[in-house]
């Protein structure tokens, strides 16, 4: 579905009960909502699930850059007021985790609860995200595919999990050189680690073990800067644990989850 919120054509899809509490989960750089589609199922169960693709990812429009987080904050608490609800339960992933911490800042009455995973509120050197923008610009985003798979999954999931690799080789390789562009410049120039002491809602985060992108010691970053966020180390896994461990990650996702309903 398609639906246009600040300024854009934004795709998106709901999945579950239409009455059920609204599960918002928002992708990471070079990939789109189809990366959660391992948990639906267990979300639908008591949740209604609500998937969109970030500016310039997927079915989304892709505008000119460069983008700023900030943007992508309002993008989100966009969507949510132009499909009528009134408030989300937030889970980001990497870049989707950068989106969540400024959505809960700037549109904290959007937010009922927030999930970072494999995130940060920093992402240091400047010259790395230059050099990722100058080999996209010059060579394409094919020339990204190989050190993004091995920075996303751990060696044993690439060989153990081909089917699922493939599908997010696939995936990034649909992603735009504009948009994937933009989103570095955001990230590249992003510092939000002085406003994780304005996050109030309830935050888990969330982090693969073995993630090298955004590793436990920047999960630890916004577990000691978010007062009462909990933490949890997903073992056996790196960028993507929503993909290499998704019964744990499910599980510790729909935990935080349902003790917020309480």
């Amino acid at each position: 579905m398609k639906i246009q919120a600040n300024g854009i054509t934004i795709n998106y899809r709901f999945d579950g009960h239409k009455d059920a509490p609204v599960v918002m989960l928002s992708n990471s750089l070079l990939s789109n909502y189809t990366m959660w589609n391992g948990q639906v199922d267990a979300l639908a169960a008591s949740y209604r699930v609500l998937r969109y693709d970030q500016r310039g990812h997927g079915g989304t429009e892709t505008t000119p850059g460069p983008y700023t987080i900030e943007l992508l904050a309002d993008d989100a608490a966009a969507l949510v007021e132009a499909l009528g609800v009134d408030s989300v339960h937030f889970v980001g992933l990497s870049m989707g985790g950068f989106t969540g911490q400024m959505l809960a800042v700037r549109h904290p009455e959007k937010i009922a609860s927030l999930t970072l995973c494999d995130t940060a509120c920093v992402m240091p050197p400047e010259s790395l995200w230059n050099e990722r923008i100058e080999i996209a610009s010059t060579e394409g985003i094919e020339a990204l595919v190989a050190g993004t798979l091995e920075r996303w999954f751990t060696p044993s999931f690439r060989d153990s999990g081909k089917v699922q690799v493939e599908r997010v080789r696939a995936m990034i390789l649909g992603t735009g050189n504009e948009g994937y562009i933009g989103c570095c410049k955001a990230i590249r120039d992003m510092v939000l680690c002085d406003m994780l002491s304005r996050i109030a809602v309830p935050t888990t985060i969330i982090v693969g073990e073995e993630d090298p992108a955004c590793p436990v010691s920047a999960a630890k970053v916004l577990h000691d800067g978010i007062a009462g966020s909990e933490l949890i180390v997903l073992s056996e896994a790196a960028h993507l644990p929503n993909i290499e461990k998704p019964a744990a990650f499910n599980d510790a996702l729909l935990d935080f989850l349902d003790r917020q309903q309480g």
